[in-house]
């Protein structure tokens, strides 16, 4: 089985539930947990515990949050540079999650700021590689990014893409970004970010649209499962039984990794659809954004 190259921000994640309303000026009962985060690394994690072998692209500040980082890594058997850089901090970011299982957050993203193609370990080591959004949006990191990727598209490198978050890609605007899709092979979005590249609501239209760009699209549904299409072939949907969600944070990186994990070795849009679902369908029932033991 060939090596995946995971690349994106490694972050430490600290998730407020709230118990109940929130009182703005006031308190709001709340249960506090930390976990590894990020959304490339929760897809990496998610690879890794389905046994797929990875090497993780990221930076790592010189403190104790990097540290808890690089032991999740550890755990997972995911591969990556151990290299804890001076004065940088690692990524944080806290997550509110309200009483429906949704989720709001606050990243401050330190060291991950700087990846570059100087951080690439050797390319032909590995077939293919998910890049997140989040890098290659970053003000301070897309070039380097943009760089990393002209050197995986002359090694051949099959590149599953997600945008991150509409809040990322707002701050480039709709042209650059749907710009920078075109250079990937394979796109997985979730509803609201597809509309924001569009400008459709219909998901249908939207990924006909993304579609004429990229070769395979496969856009969320949140409680509906996903849909996907590769270019000429009919659109394919896979729907997904009613589960209670506990939190919703990371249930699109858990997707990727099922999804991503299936087509490299199928191809077939179908059972990857599948098997994207399955692993989110399994995140969302956990506190956190990855496989791990949680606290409940």
């Amino acid at each position: 089985m060939a090596q995946i190259l995971c690349i994106g921000d490694a972050m430490l994640d600290v998730i407020v539930k709230m118990q109940g309303q929130m009182y703005l000026g006031s308190d709001t009962i709340s249960q506090i947990s930390t976990h590894g985060g990020g959304a490339a690394a929760n897809t990496a994690t998610w690879l890794a515990s389905s046994g797929h072998k990875v090497f993780y692209v990221c930076r790592l500040g010189d403190d104790a949050a990097g540290r808890v980082i690089a032991n999740e890594f550890d755990a997972w058997n995911i591969e990556y540079k151990p290299e804890f850089l001076k004065e940088h901090r690692t990524g944080i970011v806290v997550v509110l999650v309200d009483q429906n299982g949704e989720r709001s957050m606050f990243p401050d993203r330190g060291a991950n700021s700087g990846l570059s193609e100087l951080d690439l370990p050797d390319l032909t080591r590995f077939g293919s590689v998910f890049l997140s959004g989040y890098a290659l949006f970053n003000p301070q990191s897309q070039a380097g990014v943009l760089r990393m990727i002209n050197k995986m598209r002359e090694a051949n490198l099959e590149i599953f893409f997600n945008p991150g978050s509409v809040g990322v890609m707002s701050n480039l605007g709709v042209d650059a970004c749907r710009q920078r899709c075109k250079l990937m092979d394979l796109l997985i979005m979730n509803q609201a970010e597809a509309e924001f590249l569009t400008g459709n609501s219909d998901i249908e239209d939207a990924l006909n649209e993304l579609s004429k760009d990229v070769e395979t699209v496969v856009i969320t549904t949140s409680s509906q499962g996903a849909i996907g299409k590769s270019r000429g072939q009919e659109i394919v949907n896979s729907p997904i039984q009613p589960i209670t969600a506990i939190d919703s944070t990371g249930a699109g990186d858990a997707f990727a990794a099922g999804f991503i994990g299936r087509w490299i070795e199928s191809k077939d849009l179908e059972s990857s659809l599948k098997a994207g679902n399955t692993l989110a369908s399994g995140c969302v029932t956990t506190i956190g954004a990855r496989p791990s033991v949680n606290p409940k």
